[in-house]
């Protein structure tokens, strides 16, 4: 191969990986924000209708200065940015209490709940503004109670809290769980999709979760090219296959015992060797390269030997167990872009692992698409290929070596 096409693939796959990569913040999942929604009975709303109890929870800084903003309360956001920024959880409760009639207004345009029938429920705070924690920052909780008129036990929620219109998101995940009228369930709302039923069958819940887990991978960098490093240092089918099986039980473990409330680890942690992982997994092959120049794809057949029918060598099973290990943290990575770090119920724990096959079913297209790809290119032109891969391994081991720094100084 000539050195002008090798410089054409370097200069082709470096320009697609910085395509990928611009405008995406130090932190993979850019500004996000989770709003939480738990709905129960609140007992009887009087001859007319039920009541309604719904617990909200909101990211405290984002929702002091949205109300502040939009309900023209500046005094609100004095008060509240102080207590934040002073981290004074008294505070911070006693400045939403101050300026209840604001911060209630701002919820109550933007999440709603309505009859069976159409109409409107009214909303009352029930109680104080108090202050919780998710991930590591303050959440305000809002007790509201809702009555509803008569019209059926099919009610509708819709939630647009904090919409990318106001442009402090990049977009808004509003998290429901209910248990009421012996029905109980889960939903997840974003700007596409914000509204449900609570009538509706559990499929189509379990729909709306496999697609936010569908989205988040497609719009999560990290991980695709996390899933491309991968993909280019595979030199089998069975070698991808594996090692996106690996993946997928590793991060299922770590989203399924955060999702249990026994495992929280901080995003300061958790973001840094998540971008590390992509390095390390993208360096792996840059190092059979640089050792085994136009061999870095050869299995050594003597090894694979007495080592299982998976047809794996020592450099293979090793890359397995580091893809394992990597695989636990993206797993919190995962439950992180949810906000997950307590205890939910077994219905809504349903409903994560359903995102959690949303993530793999576009993981496992990405490899059916790609990696035909990659084989037949390295088969017809061997050497073409093993710059091909080296290109992309390269310029992924530079951008998570980039993230990796960003994040551990916080830039």
């Amino acid at each position: 191969m000539s050195q002008r096409v090798r410089r054409v693939i370097v200069l082709i796959t470096a320009a697609v990986i910085a395509l990928l990569s611009s405008g995406q913040p130090a932190l993979a999942h850019g500004f996000t924000s989770t709003v939480y929604a738990h709905i129960t009975a609140g007992g009887d709303g009087g001859p007319d209708g039920g009541l309604i109890r719904t617990k909200l929870e909101l990211e405290y800084d984002l929702f002091v200065v949205s109300a502040a903003d939009y309900e023209d309360d500046d005094p609100l956001f004095q008060t509240g940015n102080a207590a934040f920024e002073d981290g004074d959880t008294a505070a911070q409760a006693a400045a939403l209490n101050a300026h209840a009639k604001s911060a209630v207004a701002y919820v109550t345009k933007r999440f709603t709940v309505s009859s069976g029938g159409g109409e409107a429920c009214t909303a009352k705070q029930a109680g104080d503004f108090t202050i919780g924690r998710r991930e590591g920052v303050p959440y305000a909780n809002l007790l509201l109670d809702w009555t509803c008129p008569a019209g059926g036990d099919d009610r509708e929620v819709r939630g647009g809290l904090f919409p990318d219109s106001e442009t402090y998101v990049k977009g808004t995940k509003t998290i429901v769980d209910y248990k009421i009228d012996g029905r109980s369930g889960s939903a997840a709302l974003d700007a596409e999709h914000p509204s449900f039923s609570m009538g509706q069958a559990w499929y189509e819940r379990f729909w709306e979760f496999f697609r936010l887990g569908a989205e988040h991978l497609l719009t999560g960098i990290d991980h695709i090219l996390f899933l491309l490093a991968l993909i280019a240092g595979s030199r089998r089918l069975r070698e991808i296959v594996l090692a996106a099986t690996s993946f997928t039980l590793a991060h299922s473990v770590t989203f399924m015992l955060a999702a249990l409330g026994l495992v929280d680890v901080p995003a300061s942690v958790v973001e840094p060797v998540i971008a590390l992982s992509i390095a390390v997994v993208a360096g792996w092959y840059l190092w059979r390269v640089w050792r085994h120049g136009d061999h870095a794809t050869d299995l050594d057949l003597n090894d694979v030997a007495g080592r299982g029918h998976f047809g794996l060598d020592r450099a293979g099973w090793t890359r397995l167990g580091v893809v394992f290990c990597f695989g636990l943290v993206h797993g919190l990575g995962f439950a992180g872009a949810l906000g997950i770090d307590e205890a939910w119920s077994w219905t809504l724990l349903w409903s994560l692992l359903v995102f959690n096959v949303g993530i793999e079913a576009v993981q496992l297209g990405i490899i059916a698409v790609i990696f035909p790809l990659l084989a037949v290119l390295r088969r017809r032109a061997p050497r073409t290929g093993l710059w091909a891969t080296g290109a992309i391994s390269a310029g992924v081991a530079a951008m998570g070596l980039v993230w990796f720094v960003q994040r551990v100084f916080g830039l």
